[in-house]
């Protein structure tokens, strides 16, 4: 080992995997090995760098040089140009990787300089199937300190004293939660729900992909606080690299000794075993989590009792998520109040977002809570692309709402979200531009809750579906203002009578929607026009005589042949053979066709 003078990070994310980075890191061996370079360069496969937008990412040590956007076939060049000759290959360098010939770093890009990672500290830096790189970045320093030095009341104190929230939905005090569990029942449980549903949403299982022993860890350390000898993750069967990653770390921790009996010569036996879901979205309730883990079928149970007292197998439970559980370790070493001094008053430490959507960076970002949305939109994530102007901003997924341009200044934490009428939920943050129909984006994620519900109880089974008809007849141009009126109302019943958050949350996107695009609506039923040219059955197409060259290409590429003209003439298009599918809008160079 003492030979190596150079690191070769390449991502192994899920990410980057499905774009070939597997097959970069075999390229990379294979030259490695014919330069006879083997021994003296070593090759790690990481976890998620963060910056999707650039991937399959690759990052060389000790320079700090990163590639983007690199391909199996530039393996070779890069070794035999950088790795042999020390000449960097810049045209795979990242656009911000060059500043008057300065070679600048990944953490020196706009996307990571108003980063702040904590749960996301050793994603995309250590090699996540070797325990020992875990260990080198104080891996499980926290579970001895807390061990051997703290009594289970000290370890609950010291969470709750950070202000450490639930990072997985409405934000419930972690350490509150601990606190409700402790006590004298002979058996209890502590869950990890990494089941992670929502659109657009990927921070956990990028946590148990890059960094799964942290979440060891902080379950260990939590079954000490609590009393408990037994923790389950619940992971969902989607997620092959993040459970293959898991077990490795299991099988890890359980021969070092950090799981099992007698940890660290404690006394204190711990040990996890995974239980696989299948998808189901309802799952993410910690109700119906428990219930899938017990075998039944996934379902919700009515609170109270609440878990911590009445939870998996019918005895106290605690359930909390991967990002939630990546803070703990940290909190530990670094203390409550190194915590506590970022975020705000009532938000404490930082907050992991994947940004999604019509964004230039897309990505896994983790900022200090407090961030404004336009410093994440505009600073991180670069802005909207293609000169298009920012709309809105869906967080909390299909149990939150949409943020209008008008409040992009709004600062990012549970309260000034709750305000503007929507929530964190796990961290899905989808970008919309002014190509987006609002109306829409909430039929999206209704059909999506629809297609979720658990069917329990008759609020959401039935509610939920006769709300996404009535969304389906105004973006038809079916709709009336008096829709609009009882669509209001029956969200609102929704809410207010569904068993479990799916249901008493799935309204909100459309509710959020109405209260601040309430034009587009009235749009679709007044005027019978989509605004953003989104709703196909309000669309029509049309072709301007004074642009129109008649080249005929608009005519032979119509599947029904709805257009007509003579060579060089302008041509039109039979409004009532039209099927609005936009391929005349695509062939057209001359600008000539339009929709509205």
């Amino acid at each position: 080992m003492d030979r190596i003078r150079m690191h070769i990070l390449v991502c192994g994310g899920t990410g980057c995997s499905s774009s070939h980075s597997e097959d970069i890191l075999e390229n990379l061996k294979k030259e490695l090995a014919y330069h006879d370079l083997d021994q003296e360069v070593k090759v790690v496969r990481t976890g998620c760098f963060g910056l999707c937008e650039m991937g399959p990412i690759m990052i060389i040590y000790p320079e700090g040089v990163f590639y983007s956007k690199v391909k199996p076939e530039d393996v070779k060049e890069i070794v035999e140009e950088h790795v042999l000759k020390g000449r960097i290959v810049k045209r795979l360098l990242h656009k911000e990787a060059i500043d008057e010939e300065t070679i600048k770093s990944l953490n020196q890009t706009r996307f990571y300089e108003k980063q702040q990672r904590v749960a996301l500290r050793n994603c995309g830096v250590i090699n996540p199937e070797d325990i020992r790189e875990y260990i080198a970045v104080d891996g499980y320093e926290a579970l001895g300190r807390v061990l051997t030095q703290m009594t289970p009341q000290e370890v609950v104190d010291i969470v709750k004293a950070s202000g450490l929230r639930g990072r997985g939905g409405a934000g419930f005090p972690t350490g509150t939660k601990w606190q409700f569990a402790m006590g004298d029942a002979p058996v209890k449980y502590v869950c990890c729900n990494a089941d992670e549903g929502d659109p657009g949403a990927f921070m956990d299982r990028s946590v148990l992909e890059g960094d799964p022993h942290v979440v060891l860890e902080a379950m260990t350390i939590a079954g000490y606080a609590i009393g408990s000898h037994q923790g389950y993750i619940y992971v969902r069967a989607e997620y092959p690299i993040a459970i293959h990653r898991l077990q490795i770390a299991i099988n890890q921790s359980r021969e070092m000794g950090f799981l099992g009996k007698d940890i660290f010569g404690s006394g204190f036996d711990f040990d996890i075993e995974l239980r696989l879901g299948s998808g189901a979205f309802v799952c993410g309730e910690e109700t119906a989590l428990m219930t899938s883990i017990e075998g039944h079928r996934g379902e919700p149970r009515p609170r109270p009792p609440f878990p911590a007292v009445k939870g998996l197998f019918a005895v106290p439970t605690i359930l909390n998520n991967v990002e939630t559980y990546a803070n703990i370790p940290q909190i530990i070493l670094k203390g409550a109040d190194w915590f506590a001094s970022m975020g705000t008053e009532k938000s404490k430490g930082t907050k992991v977002f994947c940004l999604v959507g019509k964004i230039n960076n897309t990505g896994l970002v983790e900022i200090p809570m407090g961030t404004t949305l336009r410093e994440v939109v505009e600073d991180i994530g670069g802005g909207v692309p293609n000169g298009k102007k920012f709309k809105a901003a869906q967080t909390g997924g299909p149990s939150g709402g949409c943020i209008p341009a008008s409040l992009i200044d709004t600062p990012i934490d549970y309260e000034n979200l709750a305000a503007v009428g929507t929530m964190m939920g796990s961290g899905g943050l989808i970008v919309m531009d002014e190509d987006t129909c609002m109306v829409d984006i909430a039929k999206f994620f209704l059909e999506f809750t629809v297609d979720e519900s658990c069917g329990k109880c008759t609020a959401c089974r039935i509610g939920t579906k006769r709300l996404l008809e009535m969304l389906e007849k105004i973006t038809s141009g079916q709709g009336t203002l008096e829709t609009l009126d009882e669509m209001e109302q029956l969200a609102y019943d929704i809410k207010a009578n569904s068993l479990c958050a799916l249901g008493q949350t799935a309204p909100n996107p459309v509710l959020s929607t109405m209260r601040y695009f309430r034009d587009e609506y009235i749009a679709h039923v007044v005027d019978k026009k989509c605004p953003a040219g989104v709703c196909k059955e309000l669309l029509s197409y049309q072709i301007l005589p004074d642009k129109c060259r008649g080249c005929t290409a608009c005519s032979h590429v119509c599947p029904a042949a709805a257009i007509s003209g003579n060579l060089r003439e302008p041509h039109v298009i039979d409004k009532e053979k039209c099927l609005k599918c936009g391929a005349c809008l695509e062939k057209c160079k001359f600008g000539a066709i339009i929709k509205g």
